[in-house]
């Protein structure tokens, strides 16, 4: 009878029971092999015509599983090529400034040396120096600075410096959704950049008592050292200037604010020009009429606006002849519409006279008087100080 002679190998013992299925069944000594470590010689039933059978002891290499990754989409990289483009372009406009006793970020505006950041990065600095992104150190001295807005202009000598300022996108044309890229240095972690998203827009926060307007919101990660960075839509544009987060621990929660490029726009020019800046002003106090309070106002629950409500004496508004409530709170003119500009909140108010026009300028004031729409000419003064 041919023999196997074989070393013993545990699941061995498997691939003979297999084999050996059909046989009457295993003999006390066969059933023993379990548990030994030392070549056997076990009968094999011998069928007609059949060829020595030889097992080998091998484990059988299973097949190398091809795995294939899916194409990524034409579109990805060419999103991730724009970011790129995007930081090698706008960088080298964004700087690091340490003002002895802190650090923020700023970005150039003129080739004249005019560096734009927050008014809170450069208050009260011990000493003022910008590092651009060349590894290049130099001093700078504050231009004009305006705690309104939170806005502040620093200048270094550009003799030597090869200066990229940067462009301002129409920050009113902006949309809840829209990709924006931040580029500053958080936590000294300078050319650091990070995208989001626009979250919210026409937020506004107080400033002593002035309310910033239209401030935009974003969940692109904002920390302590990107104020006065910008915050960019995918062109590398600025569509505002990186102010503040807020947050129950010093970082990043995903809100972020940033002043919108309009008022930036608006302020910049006269901070270079005065070192200061002045503010419109109408000198009115008011009540946005809305559904729920209309009725009670007089108006019909589809009526929107400013209810005036009191007015400065000899203010603009005052001056112009326009009417307050009475006690009662019924009777004032209730301004709709700035222009061409509709108005419904005091957000939108603010933020058209801050932005779109100048102290000394005559607008027409659409208001709603006794049911009908009256346009009358005002001629905007200088918000007084403290106001």
């Amino acid at each position: 009878m041919n023999t196997l002679s074989l070393k013993t190998v545990p699941f061995v013992v498997l691939l003979i029971v297999l084999l050996l299925s059909g046989c009457a069944g295993l003999s006390g000594e066969a059933r023993q092999f379990e548990a030994m470590d030392t070549a056997v010689s076990i009968p094999l039933v011998s069928q007609p015509d059949t060829a020595e059978i030889i097992l080998a002891a091998t484990p059988i290499p299973l097949p190398t599983p091809v795995i294939e990754l899916d194409v990524v989409p034409e579109d990805v990289w060419t999103q991730e090529q724009a970011f790129i483009d995007l930081y090698e372009r706008i960088n080298p406009a964004v700087v690091y400034i340490n003002v002895g006793n802190g650090q923020g970020s700023g970005f150039v505006y003129d080739a004249n040396g005019h560096i734009v950041t927050n008014n809170h990065v450069v208050t009260g600095a011990q000493t003022l120096q910008v590092r651009f992104t060349n590894g290049r150190i130099v001093p700078a001295t504050i231009i004009g600075a305006d705690a309104a807005s939170d806005l502040a202009v620093i200048r270094v000598d550009p003799t030597g410096l090869a200066l990229s300022p940067v462009e301002f996108a129409d920050s009113s044309a902006l949309k809840v959704g829209q990709i924006v890229v931040a580029i500053g240095s958080p936590f000294g972690l300078e050319s650091s950049m990070t995208t989001g998203i626009i979250s919210a827009l026409n937020r506004s926060f107080p400033e002593g008592t002035f309310q910033v307007p239209d401030i935009i919101q974003t969940d692109a990660a904002i920390n302590p050292g990107n104020s006065g960075g910008p915050l960019l839509d995918l062109y590398g544009r600025v569509i505002g200037v990186n102010s503040r987060i807020e947050s129950p621990v010093r970082g990043s929660s995903g809100i972020g604010y940033a002043i919108p490029s309009n008022l930036v726009q608006a302020v910049v020019p006269q901070l270079i020009a005065n070192g200061l800046a002045q503010y419109p002003w109408l000198g009115i106090s008011g009540v946005e009429v809305t559904a729920n309070n209309a009725g009670q106002l007089g108006l019909s629950s589809e009526q929107q606006g400013i209810l005036i409500s009191g007015l400065v004496g000899g203010g603009p508004a005052d001056t112009a002849g326009l009417r307050a409530a009475n006690a009662a709170g019924v009777g004032g003119d209730v301004i709709v519409a700035i222009d061409d500009k509709p108005i419904s909140t005091f957000s939108d108010l603010v933020g058209h006279i801050v932005q779109y026009t100048a102290v000394g300028q005559t607008i027409q004031v659409h208001v709603l008087r006794n049911g009908q729409i009256q346009v009358i000419p005002l001629t905007l003064q200088a918000r007084p100080s403290g106001s």
